[in-house]
């Protein structure tokens, strides 16, 4: 799994644009399913018949974060507007990379740089254009640009741009290459756009019209010095959610996925979460409402170009999840 979260946290993939994602995705799935589409949104939806007639959909998005380019000025710095929840705190000095290469250098105008109250506006992107026409050369108004590529492995910990949500996308990877027993319908969704408002799973969910749905995403830690205080921490095992600011998770989910992870001796922690949302958010919300849960991989520095993650709670995810979509309880809550 290690190969191919280096592959695909090293995919340009804003939301909006994740067609490079999705590409690596099926490269990697092809040959263990043979029903692959995508719906007119652009989710990427690969459906494993089952033994009854219950649907169940499992989403990860594919998209990640970045910036998008709103004015080139005449000396050839680039301003720019945020794509998803790129953090004004975490950019100054960081690199961007657009879709074809060209890099530049997060800068800040010189009588902000001490600003408290930093804002967007107060910065620019440098990409060593002399002037606006040497720079109109290389990017255009609209192009966006992501962190550019990082990946290092180290002790059993991931870090790397993108684990939001690309260690979903591989747990789920890895469910349709491994998973054999299927008694119930499984529609695996990679989803698009979710960082800007969960949008191609609010879309998914009412073409497929699921009975029941779990959404695969990474959540906050609270384990680092002078954090905010939370229950989650790195290595301590798989997350349960049971509450963030978009979704409360379904009880009858929650206590079966709790059930299977004392059952199968699967470390686990209840996760509720102050701020953010996955896509279980517009999932729930579907036609006439879907029974709706998340399970999440503990995940330190999200939103900034080092995210980091424990392989041990990305097994530990991966065994949860497999039981679950295996579990003939699953029955109980779509009735």
């Amino acid at each position: 799994m290690i190969e191919f979260l280096q592959k695909i946290t090293g995919a340009f993939g804003p939301a909006g644009e994740e067609k490079i994602v999705k590409d690596i995705i099926r490269s990697e799935i092809d040959n263990f399913c043979q029903d692959i589409r995508e719906d007119k949104l652009g989710n990427m939806i690969v459906y494993q018949e089952g033994e009854t007639d219950r649907d169940i959909m499992i989403a990860a998005h594919a998209d990640e974060i970045g910036l998008m380019i709103t004015h080139i000025d005449e000396d050839g710095f680039l301003r720019f507007t945020p794509v998803g929840g790129l953090r004004v705190k975490w950019i100054p000095q960081k690199s961007f990379i657009f879709s074809d290469g060209i890099v530049g250098t997060v800068g800040v105008e010189e009588e902000k740089k001490n600003d408290k109250k930093l804002k967007f506006a107060d910065m620019y992107l440098d990409i060593g254009a002399e002037n606006r026409e040497k720079a109109e050369e290389l990017v255009k108004i609209g192009d966006t640009a992501v962190y550019t590529r990082n990946f290092v492995e180290a002790g059993g910990k991931i870090i790397a741009n993108s684990l939001d949500d690309r260690a979903g996308c591989a747990l789920l990877v890895k469910l349709i290459q491994e998973m054999e027993d299927f008694p119930h319908n499984i529609h695996y969704v990679f989803t698009v756009q979710e960082e800007v408002g969960c949008r191609g799973a609010k879309t998914a969910a009412y073409d497929i019209n699921p009975d029941a749905a779990l959404a695969v995403d990474v959540t906050a830690t609270g384990d680092t010095p002078g954090s905010k205080k939370r229950e989650v921490s790195l290595g301590e095992g798989t997350a349960i959610k049971v509450m963030d600011r978009g979704s409360i998770t379904d009880t009858r989910i929650k206590n079966l996925l709790t059930e299977l992870a004392k059952e199968n001796e699967i470390p686990y922690q209840y996760e509720v979460l102050e701020a953010g949302a996955t896509d279980a958010h517009t999932i729930q919300l579907s036609r006439g409402g879907v029974p709706s849960g998340t399970v999440s991989i503990p995940c330190r520095y999200i939103h900034s170009p080092g995210e980091m993650i424990d392989m041990d709670d990305m097994n530990h995810s991966f065994e949860l999840i497999k039981n679950f979509l295996q579990s003939k309880e699953l029955a109980e809550i779509t009735d």
